[in-house]
């Protein structure tokens, strides 16, 4: 005789994969919920970047390019005040996307961890059967990722637009806001700049003032690291005299520099909630 053995759920319960599951997506409302508002500003923030960006990149530059054929026809006349327009635009997007990283903090900060704790509503989660890691893990990962995902797109759309025609930039490779822009480092601030605001409402408990220590550090570390790029791959040329392929070694370790403070804050974090549950 052949005995078949199965796993039954208790009677009048869900089964046990089911109920994890219905908790997970739980815990994600719990986040996206109050924070509908801030996904609806970050997603309006990157489609009003992006398509600013490409209505320069598509409409305004071709208008310029047919502006330069015109002129060369009536004599080499240059039309300076659509190119000034071109790069007066792309420098102003470069510099609202590479500080887009203070804001992340300040949300973060205030919001996120800061007046969960202030409330009480963070250790009233933590009594119904949601252990303090969960609870940080899902509220880093949710807004990590849709962080990602914009980031990402703004980092496509502005190579994209700061690389098609060099002759009409003002700004050079090395300048802050394009060595920033052009690669993950941008991605690497957003995150750091999530995982410090964290960090900052789980140390004070408190959302004013762990938004003012968010804000405070990113306003010091990111133009403190863009006067220090330069050593980072250390060469006899300066920015300056430097050929365009030192680019990449300095972004990445720069982005390395960015994700290892990023792993010691959102470590920190851990570390503080799993004390602060005791």
């Amino acid at each position: 005789m052949t005995i078949t053995s199965r796993t039954t759920a208790a009677p009048g319960g869900p089964a046990p994969s089911a109920a994890r599951r219905g908790r997970l997506r739980g815990l994600v409302w719990t986040v996206l919920r109050p924070h509908r508002s801030a996904l609806l500003v970050w997603g309006a923030y990157v489609l009003v970047m992006a398509g600013w960006m490409l209505w320069l990149r598509i409409v305004t530059l071709d208008r310029i390019r047919a502006d330069f054929v015109s002129c060369r026809k009536n004599g080499g006349c240059i039309d300076l005040e659509s190119v000034m327009t071109y790069d007066t635009s792309m420098s102003m997007i470069g510099t609202l996307v590479s500080y887009l990283c203070y804001g992340v903090a300040a949300w973060a900060g205030a919001s996120l961890t800061g007046r969960e704790l202030e409330q009480g509503t963070a250790r009233l989660a933590w009594t119904q059967s949601v252990t303090p890691t969960r609870w940080l893990a899902v509220r880093l990962t949710v807004p990590a990722t849709v962080l990602v995902l914009g980031t990402t797109v703004l980092v496509l759309v502005y190579r994209s637009a700061w690389g098609t025609d060099r002759s009409i930039m003002g700004d050079e490779w090395h300048y802050p806001d394009p060595m920033v822009n052009r690669g993950p480092l941008l991605v690497a601030y957003a995150l750091c700049a999530l995982a410090v605001g964290a960090l900052a409402g789980l140390a004070l408990k408190r959302a004013l003032p762990a938004l003012a220590v968010a804000l405070g550090f990113m306003v010091w570390f990111h133009p403190y690291l863009d006067r220090r790029t330069d050593d980072l791959w250390p060469t006899s040329q300066s920015f300056e005299t430097a050929p365009p392929s030192r680019f990449w070694p300095l972004h990445l370790m720069a982005t390395g520099v960015v994700l290892t403070v990023t792993a010691l804050a959102t470590t920190a974090a851990f570390w503080l909630v799993r004390r602060r549950a005791r």
